[in-house]
C-alpha cells in the first residue's frame, strides 16, 4: 500500500517524536542511575534486611498496639545489640590473637619443629617442602627475609580484607536503619512491589513473582548466612575456650567459608590435628575434637531444612543461584542470584505449560468432526 506524501510526512514526524521521547527518557534514566548508584549497595542491603525481618515485624506488631514505627525501631535496636555483641567478642579475640602472636615473635621463643625425613619422599614437592621447612626450623629470620615480598603481599591482602569488613559492617548498620524505615511502611511497599511486578511480568503473574522473590530472599538469609553465623558461633566459642591461637581469625574464616558454601571442615580438621599433636590425647581434647567436628558438619543437616523452605522452586535451583551469584556478585549476589534464577525458572515452566491460545484452538478444531 503506497502512502501519499502528506501521510509520509506525518509518519516521519510521528517516528521522530517517538525517537526524541525515547532519547529523553534514556537520558533521564541515565542521570537518575548516576545519582542513585552511590546508594545502590546500601539500598539493596536495606531491602534484603527488610524482607528478611518483616515476619518478625508482623509478629510483634499486635503486641505493640499495631504501631509499625515503634515495632520497627525495636527490631532495629535489638538487631544492633545482637550483631554488636558477637562482633565485639570476635574483635577482642582477634586483637588478642594478634597481640599474642606479635609478643611471641618479638620474644624470639617461636620455633618451628624440624621436618620428618619422610617429608622428603613426598611425590613432586617433597624435596622442596623439606628444604624450606628445614630452613624455617633452623634459621627463621633468613627464611622470612627470603619470602619477604610474598609475606608483604599476604599482609596487605589481610589488611585490605579487614578494612573491607569494617567498611562492610558500617554499611550493614546503615542499611539496618533504612530497613527499619522500610518495615514501618511494609504493607505499602508490598503493594508497590506487586504493581511493579504486574507491570513487568503481567497482571496474572504479579502476586506470584512478588511472593517468590520474597520467599527466596528469606530462604537464602536463613539457609546460607544464618547457618554460617551459627557455625561461626558454635566453633568460635570452642576455639576460644580451648585457647586455640588465632581463635578470632579462625572463627572469622569459618563465617566466610560458610557464606562461600565451602565445608567448615577445611578449618576444623586442621585445628583438631593441631590440638591432638600439641596437647596429646586426653578427655578434653577428645571432647573438643568430637564437638568441633560435629559443629563443622552442622550445615549438612540445617541446609536442607532451611534453604529453599517456603520457596516454590526446587532447592537445587536456589543453591545454584546462591553459588553463582556469590561468584559473580559477591555477598549481595548471594541473594540476587537465587532470586533471578528462581524467577527465570518459574517463568520458563509457565511458558512451557501454557501453550499459545491460537495453537490450542487449532488443536480443538482438528478434533471436531
Amino acid at each position: 500500500m503506497l502512502l501519499t506524501p502528506n501521510e509520509q510526512r506525518v509518519l516521519s514526524r510521528g517516528l521522530l517524536d517517538v525517537l526524541i521521547r525515547a532519547g529523553l527518557v534514556a537520558v533521564l534514566a541515565v542521570f537518575c542511575y548516576r545519582i542513585f548508584v552511590p546508594f545502590l549497595n546500601l539500598m539493596v542491603w536495606a531491602l534484603i534486611l527488610a524482607i528478611t525481618l518483616y515476619p518478625l515485624q508482623v509478629m510483634l506488631r499486635r503486641t505493640l498496639g499495631n504501631k509499625d514505627g515503634l515495632t520497627a525501631t525495636l527490631i532495629v535496636l535489638v538487631a544492633f545489640v545482637v550483631v554488636l555483641g558477637p562482633t565485639y567478642m570476635l574483635g577482642v579475640a582477634l586483637a588478642d590473637s594478634l597481640e599474642n602472636g606479635m609478643a611471641v615473635v618479638k620474644s624470639g621463643s617461636f620455633q618451628i619443629p624440624p621436618p620428618a625425613e619422610s617429608v622428603a619422599n613426598w611425590p613432586l614437592v617433597g624435596k622442596r617442602v623439606y628444604d624450606g621447612w628445614l630452613q624455617a626450623s633452623t634459621d627463621l629470620v633468613s627464611f622470612a627475609q627470603k619470602f619477604a615480598p610474598q609475606l608483604k603481599d599476604v599482609g596487605r591482602a589481610l589488611l585490605g580484607t579487614v578494612t573491607g569488613l569494617g567498611a562492610g559492617l558500617l554499611v550493614f548498620f546503615a542499611a539496618l536503619i533504612v530497613a527499619g524505615i522500610l518495615m514501618a511502611f511494609g504493607e505499602k511497599g508490598h503493594g508497590s512491589a506487586v504493581q511493579i511486578a504486574s507491570r513487568i511480568f503481567g497482571t496474572e503473574n504479579g502476586n506470584q513473582i512478588t511472593d517468590l522473590c520474597t520467599a527466596t530472599i528469606r530462604a537464602v538469609a536463613q539457609g546460607v548466612v544464618g547457618i554460617a553465623f551459627i557455625q561461626m558461633l558454635l566453633i568460635g566459642v570452642a576455639f576460644i575456650i580451648m585457647g586455640i591461637p588465632g581463635a578470632g581469625l579462625l572463627a572469622l574464616a569459618v563465617l566466610l567459608i560458610g557464606i562461600m558454601q565451602l565445608p567448615a571442615t577445611l578449618i576444623t580438621v586442621p585445628v583438631i590435628i593441631f590440638v591432638i599433636v600439641t596437647e596429646g590425647v586426653s578427655t578434653a581434647t577428645i571432647i573438643f575434637s568430637i564437638y568441633v567436628f560435629i559443629a563443622g558438619l552442622a550445615d549438612n543437616v540445617l541446609k536442607p531444612l532451611l534453604l529453599g523452605r517456603g520457596v516454590a522452586v526446587p532447592m537445587p535451583v536456589v543453591l545454584i543461584g546462591a553459588l553463582g551469584g556469590m561468584v559473580t556478585g559477591g555477598v549481595i549476589g548471594l541473594f540476587i542470584g537465587p532470586v533471578m534464577l528462581s524467577v527465570g525458572y518459574q517463568l520458563f515452566w509457565r511458558w512451557v505449560k501454557d501453550p499459545p491460545k491460537l495453537q490450542s484452538d487449532q488443536v480443538q478444531e482438528q478434533k471436531q468432526p
